[in-house]
This record gives structure tokens, C-alpha cells and sequence, in this order.
């Protein structure tokens, strides 16, 4: 990695600097904290790693986070993991996500756009009074703080509505995509145990009608904790026998109670791929998520009451739960079902037009695609008010640093960033006040100590080395669900550094302090985003008789692109013919979700393995990136070296 000094693609103006609410935060924090009031972001962020009880303090108080019990004080423990965050203190997460009603209540709180484009509001008081009818309801079914409440739902607004409504009884929130088959679903649901299940009859995507009925039906019968179950006619269906209709709960003008929880109730259960067996249930904290998505959002976003905020997400991903935090500042934010290249790939960029949006937040993967379509968003659409685009999911490459510049704006903001469904927030990415350099994301995030370290523990500076958080965040998992003795936390993160979160990425921390990410050190498959386990595929594949074993890589492509092969062990007598190709890919598909049929499907002799018998995925993915067998597995480690030759010819051929 080069220590050179590049010239930056984007600098802010110095009035755009003055106005960033980071910058009258650093002024603040200066004045009531002792932060330093000079040298610009880097030394804001050395006090906030250097001094995170004093930063977090700030934090609450900056944006005036009312406790409804105050703690005794900001960290009781900071070791990792365990840290306890702001204990004796109660609130409630629902109640300072609702906050700009009083102020604002014609206003929209949501603009909702399906594929038609137009986008249709719902103001802030509307928002509260719908959350106020629905908990009021949960309450009557008996909805007690800390019972699950789960949704298969698309991103429309009654999601929103039935998250901050379990919020404010102090349920526990949990959602998937109805992209999601059947099992996806259960594996995830399962575990929680869910007292309520809200679901849509289907939904719309690439023009199509998706009817999800059978799947609803499934799911009822192999939820046994279900006490009810709530019925969205998003294809205007009636209510399946039981179910209870959605317009009726929501229907009374009551005033929202809020119930103030601890600092570290859950507030939701997200999932992990579930890479070597069932999705990790990863729960995060009402207080946690509450006072780290309003420094992500009104400090590096800088969103405010002016703003409106816009991703591509699905309710399956933690960028919607990141997506709905934008109540929390104030903001505007701008809900998509639908497909992200309908009616063609420049859609995105309409619904950023007709929304006014001014923070655009996407995928890596959209902007390549965008470039290589030849859209040109400037010239097609009226883009004046987008500020900032944001991007996540994967890396962004250098050549979506200059399309954006070149095709948006040449004053355009770009923020490359990086985090994680484990902490429901970005490592490294956005701050409004320093330059963009192509193909980096601009700095780590405040109050994370964000360090590239070697297999030994040794810090790297313009090195490539392993992803590490030194210190506690308020967002990380205050456990996993069904992990009474925490050994599965502690396995995801801090076996390899005790005491120190590992994410498993790769990085290089610049000695400018900016951050450019390599993809994952482990083998977690990411879809547009959406990111899934290697063991969902092989469940669903390996059924068919045909197939006698299987392996499936994701590979990060220089360009931007994403090369997922699905590697096949036929079983005697089987063809990889035509028709078993299609039933492959339409078993995906079906059971699992369209993003990850598999780009190709390559037959192998054989499936290489460790000596206890586990596939072997990451030294796989290392052949075919062109690292040397000798470099990418210890053979003494695996049941079949010759196996691996043929990913080594591949990776070859390929070039």
C-alpha cells in the first residue's frame, strides 16, 4: 500500500465545514468536555477513543437523550466482551424516534415509494398516532417487555410502524425480507420464539406479483409461540382464518406509552449468515443502538430536521434498521419496495428526484452497474438536493469513486462505508469535514478504535491486516440468543484477539488515518448486500439427488463485480445437463432468495475438507484470487490436497 499523498477527489468547502454539526459538536464538546478545539476531526477522534466515557457523555447530551432514570455512570465495564454501558439508566428508544411530532407534524416522518415511483407521505403525527394504536394493541394480546415480535415484511411503512410499536412496549423486534423462503425464515424465527407475527399476503418486485401466502401459512404452522397473527393485504387479499386484520389495530387516536426500559433491554434480534450452521440471532440494545445511530447519523450522516434520507435496503439487512434511525434526527426518510433496476437500472436515481433526497445511500454494486449501463444520473434526472451518497455492502472501487464524481457532481460528498450487522453500524466511512480520496473511505468512526493488526496483534499502517475494534461500542451485541454461557459471542469475535473485537475483513488503515477495505477474511457470501451463509445453499442444493456435495465462494472482482460460483460433486450416474443446471438454480431461487442463484454452476471432483471433516471454504476462495496453494491453506489441515489443484488450474485459466 502506497504511503504516497494522492491529490483528494472531493473537498468540502470551508462553509460546508462550518456548517457540519460535527464541527459545532468538536466546538461544544471543547468547551463542556475538554475536547480539543483544535486540529480538526483526527484529534477529535484520538479524545473519543482516548477519553470514550467522557465522548459517550457528550454524545447523550449533545443530543439531549432523555433518561428516564439517570445512570450512575457511562461505562461500568468496558471489557469486550461484557461491557455494561450506561448502567441504572432507563428510556426508550420508540419515544426519541417519535420526538419531532411535537415539532413537526404535518411534516412527513416517512415518504413511501413502491414501483411506480411516487412517492406517498406519512406525516409525523400520523407515524405516532398509528405507533401509539398498535402498542396499545400489542398490550391487549399481551405483549410483555422483552417478548419477540417478528415481521415478514417488505420495506413499506407499516414495518416502521410495528417496530417502534414493539419498541415502545419493550418487545424485542425481528424482521426478514418475503424474498425469503420458508426455511431462511424458520431458521432465523425459531430461534427467538415470536409471540406475534406480522405478514403480507406477497409483494412487488420487477413488476411481478409475488403471492406469499403458502409461505405465511408455513410459518404459522411451525411457529408454536404464536399468540397472533396480523394480516397486511399489500396485494389486497383478505385476512387468512385467525389472522388479525392490520388497518384495525391501527385504526384508535391514542397517545403512544412508552415504556422506559434498561440501557441494555433488547430492542432487536438481526442474523448473521449462518456460514457454519444456524444464523447467528444477534441482540442489540435499545440504548446502545439509540445513542450510536445518533452519532452515526447526526454527527458523520449529518442528518438534521432539513434532511432527507434515502438507502436501498430490505428489511432482511441492518441497513433498514439504519434506514428507520433517521427518525431519530428529525429526518425524512424515504422507504423502497421494490426492485432496484425497474423499470430500468436508473431507477434509484428517479425516486432520489422525486423525493428530494439529500443523503442517497446504495449499493457498491448499483453504481458499477449504473457505469457499465451508461446512466447518466446528472443529466437524466434532477439531482440538485443529493449532497452526499453513501455506499455499503461491499467495497466501492476506485472506477465508482470517478463515475460518481464525473456522473452526480463534482461537489458531491462520497461515503464509502463499513460495519457490520453484528454492531447495526459503520467501523469506518462518512465525515463530512474531510477530503475523499478515491477508493478510501474517509476515516474511522468517533469513539471506535478502529486498528489493521497482523496475525500476532502488532498494529499495521498502509499494511493489509485484520480489522480490529479495541474498544467497547454501545452497539455491540449484548449477546446472541440461545448462548447462555456467551461461547458463541465470544467465538465470533474475540477468539483470535481475547479482549479485541475481530470482524473478519480485511483493511489497510492509511497513515492519512483513511481506511480502504479488502472484503472478508472469511467466507460469508454478500449479495447486493444481503449477505448469507454458505450452509443455506448447501441445504437446499443437496437435496436434490443429483448433487453429492457441494461448495459455494463469493469473490470480490477488481472491477466492483461479484463472481459467485457454486462448485457440484455429482453423484455416479448424474449429468450436469440443461435441466439439472435450471432445477439448481430454481431451488435457490425458490428456497432461499433470487440474489443468490449462483453466477455459475462448475462441476469438480471432489469437495476438499479439513480433518474433522468441514468443507473447505476461505482457501478456496484464496486459490481463486490467485494466492499460491502454499500461501492459502496449510496442507496438513485438509483431507485431500489434490482436490485443490483443480480451484488452482481454475483460478489459472481465469487470469
Amino acid at each position: 500500500m502506497s504511503t504516497a499523498n494522492p491529490s483528494p477527489l472531493w473537498q468540502p468547502a470551508p462553509e460546508r465545514i462550518a456548517q457540519a454539526q460535527i464541527t459545532k459538536f468538536q466546538a461544544w464538546a471543547a468547551e463542556h468536555h475538554g475536547a480539543p478545539s483544535h486540529g480538526g476531526y483526527a484529534a477529535l477522534h484520538r479524545w473519543s477513543v482516548d477519553e470514550l466515557d467522557t465522548f459517550w457523555k457528550a454524545v447523550t447530551e449533545w443530543f439531549d437523550v432523555g433518561f428516564s432514570t439517570p445512570y450512575a455512570r457511562v461505562l461500568g465495564d468496558r471489557s469486550m466482551p461484557g461491557a455494561e454501558w450506561f448502567p441504572g439508566a432507563t428510556l426508550n428508544y420508540a419515544e426519541h424516534a417519535l420526538r419531532a411530532a411535537g415539532t413537526r407534524a404535518d411534516e412527513p416522518a416517512l415518504l413511501y415509494v413502491d414501483e411506480t415511483h411516487e412517492p406517498t407521505p406519512v406525516s409525523w403525527s400520523e407515524l405516532r398516532r398509528q405507533v401509539g394504536s398498535l402498542a396499545a394493541e400489542l398490550r391487549a394480546l399481551g405483549v410483555h417487555p422483552g417478548d419477540r415480535v417478528s415481521g415478514y415484511l417488505p420495506n413499506v411503512p407499516q414495518a416502521v410502524v410495528a417496530l417502534l410499536a414493539t419498541a415502545a412496549v419493550g418487545a424485542v423486534w425481528t424482521s426478514c425480507a418475503p424474498d425469503f423462503g420458508a426455511r431462511s425464515v424458520l431458521d432465523r424465527f425459531q430461534q427467538v420464539e415470536p409471540v406475534v407475527l406480522f405478514t403480507v399476503d406477497g409483494y412487488r418486485y420487477g413488476g411481478k406479483e409475488h403471492d406469499r401466502r403458502d409461505v405465511v401459512a408455513e410459518l404459522r404452522d411451525e411457529l408454536p409461540t404464536l399468540r397472533a397473527v396480523v394480516h397486511i393485504p399489500l396485494l389486497g387479499t383478505d385476512a387468512p382464518e385467525g389472522a388479525l386484520d392490520w388497518s384495525t389495530l391501527t385504526s384508535a387516536d391514542v397517545e403512544p406509552v412508552f415504556e422506559p426500559v434498561p440501557f441494555d433491554h433488547p430492542l432487536w434480534v438481526l442474523y448473521s449468515s449462518g456460514t457454519t450452521g444456524l444464523p447467528k440471532a444477534i441482540v442489540q440494545s435499545q440504548g446502545g443502538i439509540l445513542v450510536e445511530h445518533l452519532k452515526q447519523l447526526g454527527l458523520h450522516c449529518d442528518l438534521s430536521t432539513e434532511d432527507r434520507f434515502f438507502w436501498y435496503t430490505s428489511t432482511g439487512w441492518m441497513m433498514w434498521n439504519f434506514l428507520v434511525s433517521g427518525l431519530l434526527t428529525g429526518t425524512t426518510i424515504v422507504l423502497y419496495d421494490g426492485s432496484p433496476g425497474y423499470p430500468d437500472t436508473g431507477a434509484q436515481w428517479r425516486i432520489a428526484e422525486r423525493t428530494g433526497a439529500t443523503l442517497f445511500g446504495t449499493s457498491a454494486a448499483y453504481v458499477m452497474a449504473c457505469r457499465k449501463a451508461e446512466v447518466h444520473p446528472a443529466r437524466d434526472f434532477d439531482l440538485t438536493r443529493v449532497r452526499c451518497v453513501a455506499t455499503t455492502g461491499s467495497p466501492l472501487p476506485p472506477d465508482g469513486f470517478r463515475w460518481l464524481h464525473d456522473e452526480v457532481g463534482e461537489d458531491l460528498w462520497i461515503a464509502s462505508v463499513s460495519g457490520g450487522t453484528d454492531v447495526c453500524s459503520c467501523f469506518a466511512g462518512a465525515v463530512p469535514t474531510l477530503p475523499v480520496y478515491i477508493g478510501e473511505l474517509q476515516a474511522a468512526g468517533l469513539g471506535t478504535d478502529l486498528q489493521s493488526w497482523d496475525p500476532s496483534g502488532k498494529p499495521l499502517i498502509d499494511e493489509v491486516g485484520e480489522l480490529v475494534v479495541t474498544n467497547p461500542m454501545p452497539s455491540m451485541p449484548i449477546r446472541f440468543w440461545n448462548d447462555p454461557d456467551g461461547s458463541r459471542y465470544h467465538d465470533s469475535y474475540f477468539d483470535t484477539y481475547p479482549g479485541v473485537w475481530r470482524h473478519g475483513d480485511w483493511i489497510t488503515v492509511t497513515s492519512r488515518d483513511s481506511v480502504v477495505i479488502h472484503g472478508r477474511s472469511d467466507s460469508t457470501l454478500n449479495r447486493q448486500g444481503v449477505r448469507m451463509g454458505s450452509a443455506d445453499i448447501y441445504e437446499a442444493v443437496e437435496r436434490l439427488p443429483e448433487i453429492k456435495e457441494s461448495l459455494v465462494i463469493g469473490i470480490e472482482q477488481p472491477d466492483g463485480g461479484y463472481w459467485m460460483p457454486l462448485f457440484v460433486q455429482l453423484a455416479p450416474g448424474a449429468a450436469l445437463d440443461e435441466a439439472l443446471l435450471n432445477r439448481i438454480k430454481q431451488t435457490i431461487r425458490e428456497q432461499l432468495s433470487p440474489r443468490h442463484v449462483p453466477d455459475e454452476v462448475i462441476e469438480v471432483p471432489g469437495v476438499p475438507h479439513t480433518l474433522t471433516g468441514k468443507r473447505i471454504e476461505v482457501p478456496v476462495k484464496r486459490l481463486l484470487q490467485g494466492t499460491p496453494l502454499d500461501k492459502a491453506v496449510n496442507v496438513g489441515s485438509v483431507d485431500n490436497v489434490e482436490l485443490l489443484r483443480f480451484y488452482e488450474d481454475l483460478a489459472r485459466k481465469r487470469g
